[in-house]
């Protein structure tokens, strides 16, 4: 036997070898990883934006709706397009729409600047916080826009890499409450948290590269236009 053949029996044993564990992964049961953990990012900054700016209007608190503001700000998104299917349903009849996005940083300097009612402290605070932008913004997340009928059903497939963390956010615009599940491609349910009528946020790990399915479904009587955010 020559070095040549050796040497080609060799790589092709190790790449059999390599291989092996791919192919005999086990795929049954939920794709997710309960012992596993990450680090949330900009998907769960931007929710925990959008939630606190939502009890900053019902309070009207300037210095809340500022610090909601700067948590935005500091999450850079890209706009995608995703897979996805728009259901509606016959016979619903739609009330007239309010909003026609999720807030975003410049409605919610407004409302604190409105808040402030002429509070020269804060002012000055939202004047620095218009100053400074998006500086030091963190990134990995994006998003789509949805504008989802009263009634109507949007379904998302939405891959993900195994043992790596994934996150998952809604964020509507206030017009109608959004019930959101998600399930594995083999139809298993993710444990995720109740949503809070139209913003809902979800992370775990999957255990091997799949996709997932998100629905998103509007059951109130207005559309809500939502962006549907990942990681």
């Amino acid at each position: 036997m020559t070095f040549k053949s050796l040497r080609i029996i060799l790589a092709t044993t190790a790449l059999v070898g390599f291989a092996a564990p791919v192919l005999a992964q086990d795929k049954s049961g939920p794709n997710v990883d309960e012992a596993a953990s990450g680090q949330p990012g900009g998907v769960a900054q931007f929710d925990m934006a959008q939630g606190l700016y939502t009890i900053s209007l019902a309070n009207k608190d300037a210095l809340m709706a500022l610090t909601a503001a700067k948590l935005a700000a500091g999450v850079e998104m890209t706009d995608v397009e995703r897979e996805g299917e728009q259901k509606l349903t016959e016979g619903v009849t739609e009330e007239a729409d309010v909003a026609d996005a999720p807030a975003d940083v410049a409605m919610m300097l407004a409302s604190a600047r409105e808040f402030a009612a002429g509070d020269e402290t804060i002012l000055g605070l939202i004047e620095d916080a218009e100053a400074e932008g998006a500086r030091g913004r963190i990134g990995g997340a994006s998003r789509q826009m949805s504008r989802l009928p009263a009634g109507a059903i949007d379904v998302w497939r939405i891959p993900f890499y195994g043992n790596s963390y994934a996150e998952i956010g809604i964020s509507g615009d206030g017009d109608a409450p959004l019930a959101v599940v998600v399930t594995d491609e083999n139809g298993n349910r993710v444990g995720c948290p109740a949503r809070v009528y139209d913003k809902f946020y979800c992370d775990f790990v999957p255990r091997w590269n799949g996709y997932f399915n998100v629905t998103v479904a509007n059951q109130g009587g207005k559309r809500n236009s939502y962006y549907i955010l990942t990681n």
